[in-house]
């Protein structure tokens, strides 16, 4: 390398740095665009789905919870609550008790609000978070608890 570093070398690395980084950004949207349709099984998504997503938005839910590890930390992660609380077994009769009996009012512990929200909206908000749980997502949550 020469002793002196030039304004013409360093615009060189500028560009040739700018480009290599911009090759690389649009190779992984490339990758990522190819991919997601088979992570996401979007051919599973329907009306209930549809409407049980802006039930979560609308009650601000990920204000507390995290969904996919996106969200506040104040609640339990939700991604794979569907498969921890019985899957097709009992997962909506579970929900729907839940949901219901808030706030617990235990002393000490964190409080869920009541939503007030009648059966046809658990149930979409249900069949939303169990379209969550389907997704391929390497396996997060790492811990079965959220």
């Amino acid at each position: 390398m020469s002793e002196s570093f030039t304004k013409g070398m360093a615009r060189n690395i500028y560009y040739g740095g700018s480009v290599f980084f911009l090759l690389i950004f649009l190779a992984l949207t490339f990758h990522t665009t190819k991919e997601m349709p088979q992570r996401d099984h979007r051919e599973n998504l329907t009306e209930s789905v549809a409407r049980g997503k802006a039930l979560w938005e609308d009650n601000n839910c990920i204000g507390c919870h995290t969904l996919l590890g996106e969200g506040a930390y104040f609640a339990p992660e939700l991604g794979n609550v569907y498969t921890r609380r019985g899957g097709e077994a009992g997962f909506k009769q579970f929900f729907s008790g839940w949901l219901k009996s808030q706030p617990l009012n235990i002393p000490g512990r964190r409080q869920m609000p009541n939503f007030h929200l009648n059966d046809q909206e658990i149930n979409d908000l249900a069949e939303f978070l169990k379209w969550t749980s389907e997704m391929n997502v390497n396996n997060w949550p790492p811990n079965i608890e959220g």
